[in-house]
Order: C-alpha cells, then structure tokens, then sequence
C-alpha cells in the first residue's frame, strides 16, 4: 500500500475519535461509562467478525498462535483506556480531555525510546512541540492565558490515565502485533477487550436502558467508524509508520472536533484556524520519512 493511502487512513481513523467526544454525550446520557464501553465493543467486534468472514479470513489460526498477545493489547488498549476514557467524560470538559490527549504522541516517543530503545528522528521530535502549540492554540481560542484557568480534577486525571494507556498501547502494538492480516489482528483485540468490558459491566451491577433513537444513531456511528474502521486503521498505521510517526497524528484530534463542531454551526474563530494550520504543520513535518531507516 502506498504511504500516502497509510497516512489518509491514518487520518480517518483520528478524525472519528475526534467524532467520539461528540457522540459520546448521548451515549452516555442513557447507558453508564461501563455499559457503553461494553455495548461499543461487543458490536463492533461482532462487526469485525462479520467483515471478517466475508473476507474469508483464517481467525482461529491467528488465535491459537497468537493469544496471548491478543489479550495483552487486547486489555490495555481496549479495556484500560475505554473505561477510564468514559468515565473521564462524565467529570471533565471536551477541552480539558482534548489537551491531555494532545499530549500521548509525547509519551508514546517515551514510552518507546525507554521499553524498547526506539529513536525518533529529528524531524519528529521538531514535530511534537510544533504540533502541541497548535493544540493549544486551538483549545484556548488563540488565548493561551486560559490554559492557567483549566481546572485540574478526578476526570483529568482519569484521562491521563488513558492517555498513558493509549501510548502503552501503541508501543506494545508496534512490538508485538502479530505480522500479516490487520483485520484478523484486530478483530481478535477488540474481541478480547470486548469479553472483558462485558464481564466488568455485568459484575458491575449496573442497570442497562436500551438507548433511545438519538442515542441509537450515536452508537451506530460510534461502533461503525470510532471503533471498527478507527481501529483497524490505526492498527494498519503503527505496522507500517512506527509507534511515534503515528501518534503524531492524535494532535489533529481537537482541529477535527473544531471542523465538526462548525459543521453543527459553531464556526471556528481566525486564531483556532491559525492553530489548526500549525498542528497540520507539525504532522507534516513528522510524515517526512527520514534518511536513514529508524524503528519509529
């Protein structure tokens, strides 16, 4: 596959996460952080297993050679990161989550330079602040002086949380995801952190309403593109770009959410723009390969 179709799915993916925040509001207002952690996933892997069989893939081959690894990311990337990512957002603002998420391609690069000795190259590294002042600027409407005012409480801290996960996940994926079918790979990860997600919820105790229409249509979407095509595009990503080269693009997150949001007549001001312009400047630069070959 040609790098720039890597880099356009890549970006899709990262553009129905940004989708997410929005969809998640809905959601949530009907089903607890459990339940809809757990009815996302147990759909889109029975999605992923539909897919899957139309494409005529080999999945209990991949399962017995590759379990273990499966349940690994399967737990971490899956699992960990979306429980602690809704219930974050039952405690904390879309601007605060969006800024501690801003921050996951640099714990990625330490993440991976310090597990598994992974060098970022010198453009990535010019990348990673470059796009982070953008983040910011588009956060805070071209006032960063509103960063001060950004309130610390238990939800940002439950997104820091997943924000670490997330980075654990794309290191450990990198590492240790089985080469071959992407497909086959992610259908049994999210498989694996569906059953867990589902046992959780069910232990929980926690009551399950069916979700109303305007819910329904959230989840659809949330399960078909922020979950299905978001994963198995991603996945496709780190094989092929490296666990830094890739988290770079989580910055385009909040520019995204700001087109989404002008979308349901909420335009962007000249300075979000300006901010956006310099976070597609930091992800330029980081797609750039260098000249000598390296690991992430």
């Amino acid at each position: 596959m040609p790098i720039t179709s890597v880099y356009l799915l890549v970006m899709i993916s990262v553009f129905f996460w940004a989708a997410n925040f929005v969809l998640a509001g809905p959601i949530l207002a009907v089903l607890s952080p459990l339940w809809a952690a757990a009815v996302r996933f147990v759909l889109g892997a029975l999605l992923m297993f539909i897919i899957a069989a139309v494409r005529r893939e080999h999945l209990f081959g991949l399962l017995r050679r590759h379990a273990a690894v499966y349940l690994l990311l399967g737990t971490v990337g899956i699992t960990a990161f979306n429980l602690l990512f809704f219930h974050a957002l039952q405690s904390t603002s879309a601007n605060n989550a969006a800024l501690i998420m801003a921050t996951n391609p640099l714990i990625t690069t330490l993440l991976a330079t310090m597990f598994f000795g992974e060098r970022p190259t010198l453009r990535q590294l010019l990348a990673l602040p470059l796009a982070l002042i953008g983040v910011a600027v588009v956060i805070t409407h071209g006032h960063p002086a509103r960063l001060v005012t950004l309130h610390v409480d238990h939800g940002d801290l439950l997104m820091l949380a997943a924000n670490v996960s997330w980075a654990l996940y794309n290191v450990l994926g990198r590492r240790y995801m089985p080469q071959g079918s992407a497909l086959g790979n992610t259908t049994w990860v999210m498989t694996a952190g569906a059953v867990l997600l589902l046992a959780i919820a069910i232990a929980s105790g926690d009551s399950v309403a069916i979700p109303d229409l305007h819910a329904s249509l959230a989840l659809a979407v949330m399960v078909a593109g922020g979950t299905v095509l978001a994963y198995l595009f991603w996945s496709m990503g780190i094989a092929r770009l490296g666990a830094t080269r890739t988290s770079i693009f989580i910055n385009l997150v909040p520019v995204f959410e700001m087109l989404i949001s002008a979308s349901f007549g909420a335009p962007p001001t000249m300075a979000q723009l300006a901010g956006g312009l310099l976070v597609l400047g930091g992800v330029s630069i980081s797609m750039f390969p260098a000249r000598r070959t390296a690991l992430a």
